[in-house]
């Protein structure tokens, strides 16, 4: 297993195990746990990501820390749009839809006015992180 793997593992069990509240990195702001599908291997994956709400609608964010390339989820994301969300103690089922334009600017920069750390993930890379909508079915 790898570092991320296992700081994913503990994120997991403590949203788990409090209603969806962790500290540490994450610690203040709104956490989901979006299980997506494997592009290759079919199986599922589940990763902690932080979520924006604005009203009904909810998004996440690509973020990667800033890192150069996507990560994991969103590539599984792209091929399987199909994911299940925990937010909360509510779990559902979703549709992905990739942000694109202006509609993925506006999300992005409000995201990025409320949580500065954001801001910091889009100077760090040359890539467009990705905003992902995720629409209850």
């Amino acid at each position: 297993m790898s570092d991320i793997d296992d700081f994913n593992a503990q994120i997991i069990a403590e949203f788990r195990s409090n209603d969806g509240v962790v500290g540490g990195p994450f610690e203040g702001l709104p956490v989901l746990l979006l299980h997506t599908t494997g592009a290759r291997s079919g199986a599922e994956r589940v990763n902690p990501v932080v979520a924006r709400r604005e009203g009904d609608e909810l998004y996440v964010f690509a973020s990667k820390a800033g890192a150069p390339t996507n990560p994991d989820w969103f590539h599984n994301l792209v091929a399987n749009p199909t994911v299940t969300a925990e937010l909360g103690t509510d779990t559902f089922a979703a549709m992905a839809e990739v942000l694109e334009g202006e509609e993925r600017d506006r999300v992005y920069a409000a995201q990025a006015g409320e949580h500065a750390n954001f801001a910091e993930y889009q100077a760090m890379t040359d890539r467009v992180i990705p905003v992902v909508r995720l629409v209850r079915t």
